[in-house]
């Protein structure tokens, strides 16, 4: 959080009314984690078919749900559990998402969402890299063009990897958050493209 909220585009998420931008959920998590971690056990299908949708070109420009997390309660707000949507099938074939389910019955998600508890461990390991966390090997970061969330496009969020990499590549394509699973092929091309062109 302190290095992504300084980040936050003020023009779209005005401090006075989103503090955090699209980073709530994060602070929500933060503050209510059992709460978080109880409503998304509530439904395991029915959270992970609400997580896990496509991006669109139409939320470009827009407040993103992550901002409303605290306002609204939670991401379920007063139901604290998850609407019943069908899995998007353009992310994942039924025996993918029927794994998927399976996985987190096992697990839930107190151990995933656990990561965004590690602020502090996280930013102390960070002051120990080496070279003041430099990258001077080839990197590639693939951009998702309407990840409302993650965009470096339209924000200053890429800016300290902009600086931290010495030889960074920027791909675009036409996404969302979970980019990986909405253009598996062109990810895949992308980064044997880039691999090729850097001579690997």
């Amino acid at each position: 959080m302190p290095s992504l909220v300084p980040l936050v585009d003020r023009k779209l998420y005005p401090a006075d009314k989103y503090p955090d931008g699209q980073w709530d959920y994060y602070r929500f998590y933060l503050t209510h984690f059992d709460q978080t971690v109880t409503d998304f056990n509530a439904d395991i299908p029915a959270t992970l078919s609400a997580i896990y949708r496509r991006g669109t070109p139409e939320s470009v420009g827009k407040v993103y749900r992550s901002a409303q997390i605290t306002s609204r309660g939670g991401w379920f707000g007063p139901a604290h559990r998850a609407p019943e949507v069908p899995p998007d099938t353009a992310l994942w074939l039924p025996a993918d998402f029927e794994a998927l389910v399976a996985a987190f019955r096992i697990t839930g998600f107190r151990s995933g969402n656990s990561w965004y508890l590690n602020d502090a461990a996280n930013i102390a390991f960070a002051h120990k890299a080496p070279d003041d966390g430099r990258l001077n090997q080839p990197v590639l970061f693939v951009n998702g063009e309407w990840d409302a969330i993650c965009d470096i496009t339209r924000s200053r969020l890429g800016e300290p990897m902009r600086s931290t990499c010495h030889d960074l590549s920027v791909r675009s394509l036409p996404a969302g958050h979970w980019l990986p699973l909405e253009r598996k092929t062109e990810l895949v091309h992308t980064i044997q493209s880039w691999i090729k062109a850097k001579k690997l």
